[in-house]
């Protein structure tokens, strides 16, 4: 069934293109390289000096001229006179004359003169003179300027994420600040008068909030900087009071709840005809769906069962929201599983079942289960997945020992 031909109703792929186009990409900002951990370089970083910067010595020990201890050993040691000391950091190094060594450390500049270093393990230590015991070939134990990186040339490319090699190497070649794509500042609306805060007491007819919750957490994994509004009544002007002076200090609100076909769907109410769309997404859980703006500010409304909550984030949600920080790689990995058990599902329509994931020494394709039934309110199964095992629109049922598709945590 191509479910892009069912009236009002739209495809998970199509909708999280959607999704994706309204988030857009971030702007690049320049930030201090100490803060961009985890963020995605927007321009290239060329190299402002060369790695390393000058010739410089890979051991402790003595700077010599090669040919000077040019068959050197324990049986027949060369004798040097020690000229200078040279540390990690001395600016002012002296040559080298014929018949002597410096001593070096490690990271010191190589004194001109010298060609190669001998390891201080191969000699006796000498602080005036020194017994040589090996020899050393010229380039021995020395790190030539440039050899990492030269200057002018890139040394990070735009799109790289910034783990702490990454942020070690822009340090190293200059920078103190980088342009990155920097999180969204996002405000998370749950939705329902039914809605309670705990550790308030419930009536009946009541449950306690627990979607914004959720979706702060996600949203922060993400780098996010998160406001909520937990359990806005169903009422418009209570939703509009509650929403409308936040907007201007974030880049995006996400909803929950409010966005189905009853009545008393505040969401829908609110913001039909304000530059919010709502459709029926061809998928279980989480059918219902919004997007659009708001005032300028991008909105994106989730149903407001748990489970559809949390599916609709990894459908729809950090997809969009790791390409708009400039990731390539923005799915969670896909891999093959068998199935524990015969599993079934509704035509037209691309089923999220929570499962947990297993695979042993030699196991291609590893074994699923799921856990809970397909109901939108089994949260608690949630916390006993590692997976979502995903059913096409075209599968109604999935029996025992079939292979399917798993989206891993």
């Amino acid at each position: 069934m191509d479910v892009r031909r069912v009236a009002g109703v739209i495809s998970v792929d199509d909708y999280r293109a959607q999704v994706t186009e309204l988030l857009g990409r971030r702007p690049a900002v320049s930030v201090p390289v100490q803060d961009c951990a985890g963020l995605v370089l927007a321009e290239d970083v060329t190299a402002s000096v060369s790695l390393p910067p000058f010739d410089n010595s890979a051991m402790d020990g003595y700077a010599v001229r090669s040919d000077e201890v040019a068959g050197a050993s324990e049986d027949a040691p060369v004798q040097l006179r020690v000229g200078e000391d040279i540390p990690a950091g001395r600016v002012d190094v002296p040559p080298l004359p014929p018949g002597t060594a410096h001593r070096i450390m490690t990271g010191a500049p190589m004194p001109d003169g010298a060609d190669a270093v001998v390891m201080v393990e191969r000699t006796d230590g000498g602080r005036d003179t020194v017994r040589v015991y090996a020899e050393s070939a010229s380039g021995t134990h020395v790190r030539r300027a440039g050899e990492d990186v030269a200057r002018g040339t890139v040394a990070l490319t735009a799109g790289t994420v910034c783990g702490p090699a990454q942020l070690g190497l822009a340090s190293a070649v200059g920078r103190d600040t980088l342009a990155v794509h920097t999180p969204p500042r996002v405000l998370v609306v749950s939705t329902g008068t039914e809605l309670v805060l705990p550790p308030e007491p419930l009536e009946h007819g009541q449950i306690y909030e627990s979607n914004s919750i959720m979706l702060a957490a996600a949203l922060r994994s993400l780098g996010c900087t998160v406001t909520t509004v937990r359990s806005v009544a169903d009422d418009v002007d209570s939703f509009r009071a509650a929403i409308k002076p936040v907007l201007p200090d974030v880049d995006l609100v996400v909803t929950s709840g409010g966005v189905s076909a009853g009545a008393y769907e505040v969401v829908k109410d609110t913001l039909t005809g304000a530059g919010v769309t709502f459709t029926k997404v061809a998928m279980q859980p989480g059918g219902p769906q919004g997007h659009g703006t708001w005032d300028g500010v991008p909105v994106v409304t989730l149903p407001g069962n748990p489970v559809s909550v949390l599916v609709s984030f990894e459908a729809f949600l950090r997809p969009a929201i790791l390409s708009s920080l400039g990731h390539d790689d923005v799915d969670r990995t896909r891999v093959r599983a068998r199935l524990l058990e015969t599993l079934s599902s509704p035509s037209g329509k691309r089923q999220f079942r929570r499962g947990f994931y297993s695979r042993t020494d030699g196991d291609v394709t590893g074994v699923v289960g799921p856990r809970g039934g397909p109901g939108s309110h089994l949260l608690a199964a949630f916390t006993q997945a590692n997976c979502l095992i995903v059913l096409g629109e075209d599968v109604t049922e999935a029996a025992q020992g079939s292979e399917v598709d798993v989206l891993l945590f």
